[in-house]
Parts: C-alpha cells; sequence; structure tokens
C-alpha cells in the first residue's frame, strides 16, 4: 500500500500546482498520476533499502496534451525522496531535455511546494576539451610536433583564420565567466566539423592528470550531479553508464528510480548502443599510417624500458592485420552481391545481408584471425596507455618526462579506442549464437570514400530485450516507460517484446485530452491507385495532391521512401511546387522556421518530409492544419536488422509479417497521425492514400488503433 503520508504529499502538490496556474485537473493527467504512484511508491525494500522480489516497472501510454512531464514529476519526486533515492529522468531527443531543465521543473518547483534540486548530465562530446582549445591556439608550435604525426586522428592543427577567430571568442568568453563550455550553450549553432576538434572522449582524456582538470567544463558539471534529487540525462547517457556497469557517471541503478520519456525509443536506442561496424580500406590505411607514425616516433624519442618495448612491438603487427584486411576486403567483394535499398531515412545503402546472421565459413576465419590481430593491438595500446599514466603521476624510469606522457596520451588513447572498436566488430561479426536467443543480424555495406568505394562490416542485436533486461529492468529499484505511442494495435505485446519487459510490468493507457472526433477528420479517398504499384501510385498523387489540400494554410505530407517523395515533387505544376519544402535541402528545423514564416505571412504552405517528420515535430494550429499521409509507413524491406528478426521468428513458426510489419506500421501510422492535433484548440484534416487499411484483413486492425476521429471512407 501507498502509505498516508506519500500519498497526501503527492495529492497536494498537485493541487498547489493546478490552482498556481489557473488549471482544471485532467482526467489522464489523474490517472497518469495514481498508476506511477502505486507502482513505484510501494516498493518492497530490505534493511539496507535495497529493493527486493520482482522489479518494478510500470509502462504509460499517455496521449499528447496529458501533461506527462507534470504528472510523473509529481508522482516520482516525492517517491524518490521518501525511498531515499535518486531520480533520473531520461529522454530521446535534446529538445525534450532541455525543454524540462530550463521550463517544466522550474514550473514546477515555482508553483507546486515541492522542495528538490536538479541538474542536466550531459555526455563528455557536449563539452569543450580546454587542453584541445589550447592546442589549436598554439598552432604550429613545437608541442603539436607530435600531434603532427597523428592527423589521421583528428589531430589536424592547421587553423584557419575563422576558425582562429572562433577559438579567441571562446578563451575569452570562458575567461570572463561569460560561457561555461557547454555547446548547447554557445550563442551561434556549432558545425560539427569544428566541434569535433574542441572535445574529447573518454579514451583521450587525462582527467586529473590534466593541466586544466580543475577548470574543465565536464567535471564541473558532473560535480554538481553528485548532490541533486533529480538528474535530467537522456538515453544513450544511461545505456553508455550501464554498460560500463552501471554507477559509472550517473547514479546505481539499484540507488536510482528511472524515468524514460519517449520511451518508444528505448529498444532502437539500446540494440544501436551494441552494434559494431568498420570500414576495411579506411581501416587499412589508417594501420599503415600509424605503423608509419609510430616509426618515426621512435627514431625521434629512442624509449628505454617498457614503453619503447611496446611501441616497438605495433608497425610490424598493424601491417600484418592491414594485409589480413585487404585478404577480407578481396572475399567480401567476391562474395557480395550488393542490392541497392535505402533506409528509413531515404538514404541509399547498397547492402548483401547474411541470412540467419550465417557468414560463409571461409570469411569467418578471416574474421577471427582479424579478431586476434585487434586483440593484440588493443594489449599494446593499453599497456601503453598505462605506462603514460603513470609517468604522468610522476613515476621516475618510464624514460619520458610528464609532460610529454600528458600529450601523448590522447593520442594514443585514440589509437586504442579504434583498435577496441575494430575487435569488438570482429567479435561480434564470428561469434556462434546461442541456440535459443536472436542471431545477431550481420551484413556489408557499400560506403563511398573519397575516389574509391570502402565496404563496411556491420554486426547488430536484432532484439535488445535481453539486454534491458539484464542491466537495466532487473537491477533498476524503479522505473517508468511513457510515451505518446507504446502500444500497437491496441496492445503492449510489441513493446514488451523489444524492450524485454519484466512479466510483472504494470502497463497502462491514460486518455488524452483531444476530443479528436469533434477536432479531427480521417479520410480515405480511392485515388484508384493501389500503392503497391509505386509508378501509378506516385501519379495518382500527383494528380489529386493540389486539390486535397487547398485551403488549408499548413500542410504536411509524409512519405515512406525519398524516391517517391522526389517524384511527387517532380511531377507537380512548376508553380504550385513553389509553396513546397521539401526534407533534406535545409536542416530539419531551418526547414520547419521557414514554413512557419509562410504561414505567418499568410500564405499557403506544404511540408514534404519522411519518417523523422512524422514524430517530435511541434506544429501547431495554422502550421498543420492538413496530415497527407503518402501510405502504410511498412519498414524498408532491406533494413538488415529487421529482416533478420523476421527471419528468426518465421524459424519458430512465427508470422513475421502480422507480429512484426503489421505492429510497426500501426505505431509509425499513429505518430504520424499525432502530428495534427498539438493543442486542445487545434482543429484539422488527416488523409490516407492507401487504401489497404478498408480493403486488406489486416487493415481494419491498423485502422481501429488510429485516433478516434470522424471517418470519410471514399
Amino acid at each position: 500500500m501507498l502509505s498516508t503520508e506519500l500519498k497526501s504529499q503527492i495529492q497536494s502538490a498537485y493541487s498547489r500546482f493546478l490552482e498556481a496556474k489557473g488549471l482544471k485537473p485532467r482526467y489522464g493527467q489523474r490517472l497518469m498520476i495514481a498508476e506511477i504512484a502505486k507502482v513505484l511508491g510501494t516498493v518492497k525494500v530490505d534493511d539496507e533499502g535495497k529493493r527486493e522480489g520482482e522489479p518494478a516497472v510500470v509502462a504509460v501510454e499517455a496521449g499528447t496534451g496529458t501533461g506527462k512531464t507534470v504528472a510523473y514529476s509529481l508522482a516520482a519526486i516525492p517517491t524518490a525522496k521518501a525511498a531515499g533515492k535518486r531520480l533520473v529522468i531520461a529522454t530521446a531527443t535534446v529538445a525534450l531535455q532541455e525543454q524540462i531543465v530550463h521550463k517544466d521543473l522550474p514550473d514546477l518547483m515555482r508553483n507546486s511546494g515541492l522542495n528538490f534540486s536538479f541538474a542536466l548530465a550531459k555526455g563528455r562530446g557536449r563539452y569543450l576539451c580546454l587542453s584541445k582549445l589550447d592546442l589549436l591556439l598554439q598552432e604550429g608550435q613545437a608541442q603539436s610536433a607530435t600531434a603532427q604525426l597523428f592527423e589521421e586522428e583528428g589531430f589536424r592543427i592547421d587553423v584557419d583564420e575563422q576558425s582562429q577567430k572562433l577559438f579567441t571568442a571562446m578563451i575569452e568568453k570562458l575567461a570572463g565567466n561569460k560561457w561555461d563550455g557547454d555547446r548547447d550553450s554557445w550563442p551561434q549553432e556549432l558545425e560539427d566539423g569544428t566541434w569535433s576538434r574542441l572535445t574529447t572522449d573518454h579514451s583521450q582524456c587525462t582527467s586529473r592528470h590534466c593541466p586544466n582538470f580543475q577548470q574543465c567544463a565536464f567535471y564541473k558539471a558532473r560535480e554538481g550531479m553528485g548532490k541533486v534529487d533529480v538528474i535530467v540525462t537522456n538515453h544513450d547517457m544511461v545505456l553508455a553508464d550501464l554498460a560500463l556497469g552501471g554507477g559509472a557517471v550517473l547514479p546505481d541503478p539499484r540507488e536510482t528510480l528511472y524515468v524514460f520519456d519517449e520511451g518508444h525509443h528505448l529498444p532502437d536506442k539500446a540494440i544501436g548502443h551494441f552494434a559494431h561496424f568498420t570500414r576495411l580500406r579506411s581501416t587499412a590505411d589508417w594501420l599503415e599510417q600509424t605503423a608509419k607514425n609510430l616509426t618515426k616516433l621512435l627514431a625521434q624519442h629512442p624509449l628505454p624500458g617498457d614503453l619503447g618495448r611496446l611501441i616497438e612491438q605495433v608497425p610490424e603487427l598493424a601491417r600484418e592485420i592491414k594485409t589480413q584486411q585487404q585478404f577480407m576486403f578481396s572475399a567480401c567483394e567476391q562474395l557480395a552481391d550488393f542490392r541497392p535499398g535505402e533506409d528509413m531515412e531515404g538514404r541509399e545503402r547498397p547492402r548483401h545481408r547474411f541470412v540467419g546472421g550465417q557468414v560463409p565459413e571461409h570469411l569467418r576465419e578471416l574474421g577471427l584471425e582479424l579478431k586476434k590481430g585487434f586483440s593484440r593491438l588493443s594489449d599494446l595500446f593499453t599497456g601503453v596507455a598505462e605506462q603514460l599514466k603513470e609517468a604522468m603521476d610522476g613515476e621516475a624510469g618510464i624514460g619520458i618526462a610528464s609532460h610529454q606522457a600528458e600529450e601523448w596520451y590522447p593520442l594514443f588513447g585514440s589509437l586504442l579506442a579504434r583498435a577496441k572498436g575494430n575487435w569488438e566488430l570482429w567479435l561480434a561479426f564470428t561469434a556462434e549464437d546461442p541456440e535459443e536467443s536472436p542471431p545477431m543480424a550481420r551484413w556489408l555495406t557499400l560506403a563511398e570514400s573519397g575516389a574509391l568505394f570502402d565496404i563496411e562490416v556491420n554486426a547488430s542485436p536484432i532484439l535488445a530485450a535481453e539486454t534491458l533486461r539484464r542491466n537495466l529492468w532487473n537491477v533498476a529499484y524503479g522505473a517508468l516507460v511513457t510515451s505518446a505511442t507504446l502500444t500497437a494495435l491496441g496492445t503492449f505485446d510489441r513493446y514488451r517484446m523489444r524492450a524485454g519487459l519484466p512479466k510483472v510490468a504494470v502497463t497502462a493507457v491514460v486518455p488524452s485530452p483531444f476530443h479528436h472526433a469533434d477536432a479531427g477528420v480521417l479520410r480515405v479517398p480511392d485515388l484508384k491507385a493501389d500503392p503497391r504499384e509505386a509508378a501509378l501510385h506516385t501519379a495518382a498523387i500527383i494528380r489529386e495532391l493540389p486539390a486535397l489540400v487547398a485551403g488549408s494554410r499548413g500542410t504536411l505530407v509524409l512519405f515512406s521512401s525519398r524516391k517517391q517523395m522526389q517524384d511527387v515533387f517532380d511531377g507537380l505544376e512548376r508553380d504550385w511546387r513553389k509553396r513546397v519544402f521539401i526534407q533534406g535541402n535545409l536542416s530539419k528545423q531551418e526547414t520547419l522556421n521557414k514554413h512557419k514564416a509562410r504561414v505567418d505571412s499568410g500564405e499557403e504552405s506544404v511540408l514534404f518530409g519522411l519518417a523523422s517528420f512524422a514524430e517530435g515535430v511541434d506544429l501547431p494550429g495554422a502550421y498543420c492544419e492538413h496530415v497527407v499521409i503518402a501510405k502504410i509507413p511498412f519498414a524498408v524491406p532491406d533494413d538488415p536488422v529487421e529482416a533478420a528478426l523476421a527471419e528468426w521468428i518465421e524459424a519458430r513458426g512465427g508470422n513475421p509479417f502480422m507480429e512484426i510489419a503489421v505492429p510497426d506500421a500501426s505505431l509509425r501510422l499513429v505518430q504520424a497521425c499525432g502530428r495534427l492535433l498539438r493543442t486542445e484548440a487545434d482543429r484539422g484534416t488527416i488523409t490516407l492514400l492507401d487504401r489497404r487499411v478498408v480493403t486488406q484483413r489486416y487493415g481494419k486492425a491498423i485502422l481501429n488503433a488510429l485516433p478516434p476521429f470522424r471517418r470519410e471512407i471514399g
């Protein structure tokens, strides 16, 4: 049972919040607070406060407009504090993360009477590395002589005039306490290429040995996390922490209550976290370069003792592995039948997939040799890194001064990270898949590499269920997963399978405050063209689209393939085309801004977009009065991870189309429909140009899972 004290604390915080804001209680929000408190507020603990018995996990699907952040914060903050645990709120996007930190939590603090502290936790890659900035500003001085040897590793020291200005401005702002070294708080947009020169990662950071350690933006931010009640972060950071055993960067999972907002992304994020790839040609070039660089380094610095002995072994080993890389390249080139295909974002990705994850024996043997080689290389670089750490600590007898060790450590750290990444790939590529578990997906991708082509070797888990069960659900004190789309075809089955939710997990759907039947209409016109016949379907869209969307100020047209999107655009009359913004020409944000500006000026504007415009895009009011969906968004048939999952389900006697393709498509369609109503005042139309929802057996289930708009079936 929930203690009376906790119950009344949550209730009074909610009442105070509503009163202060002049709001009425929302039914869905109240329901959500109650569900969360019921599960997370009644966790059984032992004498040391550790959870006993079954995992405490609750999954709540809450439609747009429920006020999810307020609901879970009001329930989880008092609950975590009462149990003496920390609360970690993780989102899938930076936008939501920033909204929670800068808007939602401060608002809650001002108006609910709850007393708590909070901080934002970001990965190291969002923060400036002062040592790198120093190095870039001392461009061309003797200190960077070693770095010049490692140009390949991103230690390019040539700095153009524009960069020089930027770096100087950064140093000045830091010195005047006008910037905190966080990429997201720099006033202008920073290009990825520029930023990558200014930041560092775990493998290159000398941490407390760094002369700038006391001023380090990342460590300062991390220090602030140690004392707060609520930490806001992203899914990737939680997964990275769990991969290190938990409690490395974030609090220990056993002492943590987690909230995963935008939780429908968690399974895919987890798969991505344990997926590996390498490019054969570019890795061979890197090995050759490393061998050359280290030979040169040894010629310039005769190194006594273990350090010299370790480095001396690298060039020969690197060239041996390079030869094996070339054998592997030839073998893949002969074997692969690269079929053209595109991914969900419409990028061209010619691929060769190994059916059932089974790699031919001769390829596996070559892979095992590479695994052995990279394992030895990783060991050598690990040894070098250990030696350099000792030298930085001032240990005598290493044969290198501590300042020199400080300069070398990031260089060898990046070499170690790359060797290790390759070792992990070949380990996954050649592993024997356990009998009962789903196999790894394994495939080759054709990649461009300057004037030449490269072959990318990939290995990825096809389900994250086991990983999440083992590292998260079974270990955490408690967890909530929430999103507007967790169910598919009206059940949580799909999410349970993909996220490995424990059998005892409590699931709930709370209603959206929107009155869909009054606010919107769902139309399925008869285009007299089957979407499975691409050319006819495209021609029909070109013919009907202008009349369909006439009169709407803002329209969003969603496509499942870049080819169809481009073909429709090219087929429209030139004058009509002028009102269309098509995804891919500008950044997503710029595209949306231009669309809004045109609507604000009283003109009609049409957005053409792919999968990433079907969720997370917020276009309230006139910005989106009509959503047109070209067809049911079935997954791209050549996605290697999905194809391997389908094979595995079929091999076990299941029906992959009904078990995976249909639920996934249903979920994506619900997300796409979610673009129409963003506030309770919104009104509009959804038009689906795919008759299969009425003509096919599975179509009825997809149609019935959509929000309850008024229907007009042509």
